[in-house]
Order: structure tokens, then sequence, then C-alpha cells
């Protein structure tokens, strides 16, 4: 790794999370994970747009944890948000993911918007503790802005918008065609219920379906100069939010492994009799059993002091603003992608192998351990692993960079 020093430089963020930060923002996950627990299966099957999941969410503070304190923010740390997006993922994957794409949607205001607009875009996010959904998938380049007076009609579809039709704001990413901006890539900040955006409600996904990523239509939205958050760049600074999401998802990963374990030993403990053959009379006593927990609880444990190092060197980052360089992004990235990696193989195992431990009647719908591989399953397809092993493959042998991307 390239050895950082702290820079005020064009980053509202300064320092790292210190262990009572840590265990505060802990703890309110706790809480809230708790809340979610208790009809996360019953609420996946109605696969409704989660609002009220959202409130609950407003009302613990987590929408603002990374805003400045200085305008009614948590003023918390990145490492800190991670953490929550672990934890809420062991108990309900689809919120965490809305909340995890909001922490990096408004992350957009310090990583890439003009430092003198930052101030009025934090102020107002947070009086209206605005969860911030989005447009931007890049697979997906339909979105068109049209000069118009001082502002822009924007017109086109986009799938995969995840939090755009439960949140407040959709943050979209838009090519310009024509005007002084001809060819440039914008990212504009448009109010929910905006004139002329359509959410077509067609999320129909094996797992994560509460995580409102339909597409959206937007026929002629009008979008004023003040809309404009940034233009899309590969400058290294504003571009970190890729390496960010990329950390959310290894954090999403690692969090759906630890509950599946978690509900599997639930299982495991409360059934009593052993396997016919085994010479053991409590299941929960079978070598076997415990070999497979001691396995997964091994690797997750791994995983978890992996993501743990990435979450703080985020943070490291993210605080040199303008001194940020290719090189100090590089390393973030490649680092960030071992964590996919592992996070994601080892998760998409643990959920698919619990069943081994629980028995025959675990597979019961009522009982909802699929949830955790369902879930698992149907974001790692997000994009693809072996390209992210390959991104580390060529770093290793080569010190080759993929290009700068919404994906790498």
């Amino acid at each position: 790794m390239t050895d950082i020093s702290l820079s005020a430089a064009r980053t509202p963020w300064t320092g790292t999370a210190d262990p009572a930060e840590l265990s505060h923002w802990d703890a309110v996950a706790e809480r809230v994970a708790d809340v979610l627990r208790s009809d996360a299966l019953e609420r996946d099957r109605r696969g409704a747009d989660p609002r009220d999941e959202l409130d609950v969410l407003r009302d613990a503070g987590l929408v603002d944890l990374l805003h400045p304190a200085e305008f009614g923010g948590g003023g918390g740390h990145w490492e800190s948000a991670f953490r929550v997006v672990r934890i809420l993922s062991r108990a309900d994957a689809s919120v965490a993911q809305v909340l995890a794409y909001h922490y990096i949607n408004s992350g957009n205001i310090g990583f890439a918007a003009d430092p003198a607009s930052q101030a009025d875009w934090y102020r107002r996010s947070v009086q209206g503790h605005w969860v911030w959904g989005d447009s931007v998938n890049p697979v997906d380049p339909d979105l068109v802005l049209t000069p118009e007076g001082d502002g822009y009609r924007l017109t086109g579809l986009k799938r995969f918008s995840t939090g755009a039709s439960a949140g407040d704001v959709v943050l979209a990413s838009a090519i310009v065609n024509g005007g002084d901006r001809d060819g440039e890539s914008l990212l504009v900040v448009l109010d929910h219920d905006a004139p002329g955006i359509r959410y077509l409600g067609d999320w129909d996904a094996l797992g994560q379906r509460l995580s409102a990523s339909g597409s959206v239509r937007f026929d002629e939205v009008r979008v004023e100069a003040a809309d404009v958050l940034a233009p899309l760049t590969d400058e290294p600074f504003a571009s970190l939010i890729t390496p960010g999401i990329q950390l959310a998802f290894g954090n999403i990963y690692l969090g759906i492994a630890e509950g599946a374990l978690a509900r599997g030993v639930e299982l495991a403990r409360n059934r009593h009799n052993s396997w016919f053959l085994s010479t053991v009379d409590r299941y929960r006593d079978d070598p076997f059993v415990q070999r497979v927990v001691g396995d997964f609880s091994s690797r997750i444990a791994a995983v978890e002091a992996l993501a743990d190092l990435r979450g703080r060197r985020f943070d490291e980052v993210a605080a040199l603003g303008d001194d940020v360089t290719a090189q100090v992004r590089g390393d973030l990235e490649i680092a960030i992608a071992q964590l996919k990696v592992v996070s994601s193989d080892t998760s998409v195992e643990v959920a698919n192998r619990i069943f081994e431990i629980t028995g025959s009647s675990s597979a019961k719908a009522s009982v909802g351990l699929d949830l955790f591989w369902r879930n698992v399953r149907t974001h790692s397809l997000h994009d693809p692993v072996d390209y992210k092993k390959l991104e580390v493959g060529a770093w290793v042998l080569n010190g080759e960079l993929q290009p700068i991307s919404l994906y790498t």
C-alpha cells in the first residue's frame, strides 16, 4: 500500500473512526436489525417497496450517518457506515442494499460536487432526511439531457435503479446532447415525485426483492441547473465512489453469510435427535455438523477481519481529498476487489451449504433459510466476480489496472 498523510483539501471527511464511534453505530444497527429481522421473510414474500423500513432507518439516524455534523448529520466515518450495512444484511439484505446505495449516492456530494455547493446539498439532505436512490446503471446508457434554457430535459429508460422508487431523491446519470456541455456525462438529483418520472415496478428477481431495483422511465423531465450535482469523471478522488460501492457489496455478502450461519446454528441447536448412524445423541454434537460450523465460522472471521481493514483504509484515502493520486486509488481498488472475491465466494457457499447442518426440515418455506441464499445469489451477479479475480491477478502479475469505470 502507498503511504498516505491526512489532507483537508476538498474533502468533508477527516481521520478514522474511534472505538466509541464504531460501538455507537454498531449498537444502533443491531437494534434496527432486530426490528427488520422480526418480519423479514413475510416482507420478502410481499415484495413491496421498503418505504416503512426506510422510515425505521431515518428514525435511527442511519440515513444521515455520513453527513457532516455541522449540517446536522451524524458526522460518522465510512468504516462505521460499511459496518452498519454488514449488520443490517444479517437480517435484511434488501434494505441494507438500499442504505448502502444511499451512502454512495449521497457520498457524491463530498467526492464530486463543487465545494461551493456542498453545504447546500448537505443541509437539504439532512433537513429532509433524504434517502438517495439512483438511476445510474452504466450498462444501460440511455438517458439523454437535452439543453433547454438554463437547464435540460431528461429523457430515457434506466433499469436496475436501486432505491429510486422508495427514496426521496433520484441520482441519475445522463449524457448531454447539444450545447456547451455536449457529450459530457452529468449526475443530476431529482425529486422522487418530479413530473415525468415513472417507476415501472418491474423488479422480479430471485432475491433482494425489497431493494426497489426496478426500471425508471424519464419523459421530458425538467432538470434545473441547480439539480446538476457534478460531472461524472475518472478523476481519482471523484471516482472513489466505485471502490466504495464495491466495499459496500463486500459487507453485504459478509453480513448475509453471518446471518445464514447464525440461523443455521440456531436450527441445529434446537434439533434434538442426531442422525441414526451417528455415534452421539444430540445433533449439535455430531462431528460432521461441528466440522461444517467450524469451517464456516473460521472463513467468515477471516473475511470480517479483511472487511474491517478495507473499511479503515477507505477512510484514510477519503481524507486525502485532492491528494488522492491514481496510484493511491489503484491500490485501494485492488484491495477492495480482493475483499469482493473472498466475501462473494464465502457467502454463496455458506448460504448454500448451511442446509447440510440443518436437515431436510430446514427446507420448509416457513423456515426462511433460503432467503440468505436467494439474496446473495442474486446480488453477487451484479458484476462478475471472475472479472474481479482477473482484475487482482493482472495487478499482481503485471501491475496493470483496469480502466476507471462504475465497476472498477
